[in-house]
């Protein structure tokens, strides 16, 4: 059977200037990368709805990769209770065995040029600052890395300890990450994404997120994500890597 198409739709198709589509898709691409490669569709699915809960396992496998082996720090696991509290197991080499911390976290925020998050120390058993220092700044940076993306852990990050409250600014590594660097027509990636604070709960962390993306951004992706959605074979092939 034939099919006549009308001739007002092969004009419509023919005066597209498709040249001008793969440009634009070629321009966003660094963006489109960065944002796939940060965000798989269930994480941004919770972000959009405004709670991102991040499980213990998880953020233990992250802290893991983030210690390295040349430090005094050998392993840190946290577990997070109902009650709110956040309890720090840490092994360390012999000459201070194991510390135990346990606390609250108050503020966990990215907003604007602000980056922080903010611990309580209930119960410490603390050796020196130094170490606390070191392994607030791995549990923070694990922590920002779940929401957004990799991030160069090489340098310590600022931390300041006052009586039993440790204050963590991450803003500059953040900065220097892929997210911090890419910009999407003029916006940087960094700054769509928000976290407004974190509670600890039985399992886990969960913390309030908030999509910041300009009126202009969205409908720039909706377009040039509907001209570069995955063929049928790269979606087949990153369902199976998810299985």
């Amino acid at each position: 059977m034939v099919i006549e198409i009308p001739a007002q739709v092969i004009e419509q198709v023919q005066n597209i200037d498709w040249g001008s589509v793969r440009e634009a898709v070629k321009d966003y691409q660094p963006a489109l990368t960065v944002l796939r490669d940060t965000w798989d569709r269930e994480t941004l699915a919770q972000i959009a709805e405004g709670h991102l809960f991040v499980r213990d396992s998880v953020l233990n496998e992250a802290i893991a990769k983030n210690i390295g082996t040349d430090g005094t720090i050998r392993k840190i696991v946290l577990r997070s209770h109902g009650n709110g509290r956040l309890d720090l197991t840490c092994t360390t080499s012999k000459k201070y065995k194991t510390i135990e911390l346990s606390g609250t976290i108050e503020e966990f925020v990215h907003v604007g040029d602000k980056s922080y998050a903010v611990y309580r120390v209930r119960e410490k058993n603390i050796p020196n600052h130094g170490l606390v220092s070191w392994i607030f700044s791995r549990i923070s940076l694990s922590m920002v890395e779940r929401m957004m993306g990799h991030l160069d852990v090489s340098d310590r990050l600022p931390v300041d300890i006052r009586g039993n409250k440790v204050y963590v600014d991450f803003h500059e590594v953040l900065a220097a990450s892929k997210l911090g660097q890419t910009q999407f027509r003029g916006h940087k990636l960094m700054d769509m994404i928000e976290i407004e604070g974190a509670e600890v709960r039985e399992g886990g962390i969960q913390f309030d997120m908030n999509l910041n993306v300009p009126d202009d951004v969205k409908e720039t992706l909706r377009e040039v994500l509907r001209e570069h959605r995955p063929s049928a074979a790269e979606e087949s092939s990153e369902e199976g890597e998810k299985t």
